[in-house]
């Protein structure tokens, strides 16, 4: 371990890989709600974040599990579509709390274009709110509702067995591969409606 008279210990989530705290302090400065994109091999977390002198403050939160609970969908919960529909449901979630504008934390996430985090992105985006960002990083529509996942069902559809290791969670839902494009757009419109009715009712 480094010692010295000039050594400084790093903070300790600096130390655990959890946060970039010259990014973060960057962020802070600009006096905008975060848009926190955080996910897991199996699920997607997007979050409005306000940062106060107390610590932070969510605005409002949105969790790919909501996208089964509420609106019913069979697909995997931790895939470019389901980034996409828990960032559009954040995103109408935060419009209804008077948010318009955001900027983006991916925490220590890469950059890295068509990604989870930027799919989550174009949710929010098409919910409204403003963001800043690189246009060519977000995933085309056909990723964002799954073709791509489709099309690699196509391609072990020779393989019964691999097929059915691959999809086992998609068939004990009654999803068919090839059905996915469809299911994404009945579920991004249920989500889309849901906030309609309930801005119909104030």
């Amino acid at each position: 371990m480094a010692k010295g008279p000039h050594y400084r210990v790093l903070f300790r989530r600096r130390r655990e890989g959890k946060t970039d705290y010259r990014a973060r302090k960057a962020l802070i400065l600009s006096e905008l709600p975060r848009l926190v994109v955080r996910g897991t091999l199996k699920h997607i977390t997007v979050q409005v974040v306000k940062a106060k002198a107390v610590g932070d403050e969510v605005v409002v939160s949105a969790h790919s599990r909501e996208l089964a609970k509420t609106y019913g969908w069979k697909n995997g919960y931790g895939n470019v579509p389901a980034a996409y529909l828990t960032g559009l449901l954040c995103g109408l979630k935060a419009v209804t709390k008077g948010v318009k504008e955001a900027v983006m934390d991916m925490g220590l996430h890469a950059p890295s274009k068509g990604a989870r985090v930027f799919a989550a992105l174009k949710g929010v985006l098409d919910a409204g709110i403003k963001i800043h960002h690189a246009k060519e990083k977000t995933p085309d529509e056909k990723r964002i509702q799954g073709q791509h996942i489709v099309e690699y069902g196509k391609q072990l559809s020779s393989n019964p067995e691999e097929y059915q290791r691959r999809f086992s969670t998609y068939l004990d839902r009654k999803l068919n591969i090839e059905q996915l494009p469809e299911h994404f757009s009945e579920i991004k419109k249920k989500i889309i409606s849901s906030f309609k009715k309930g801005k119909d009712k104030t």
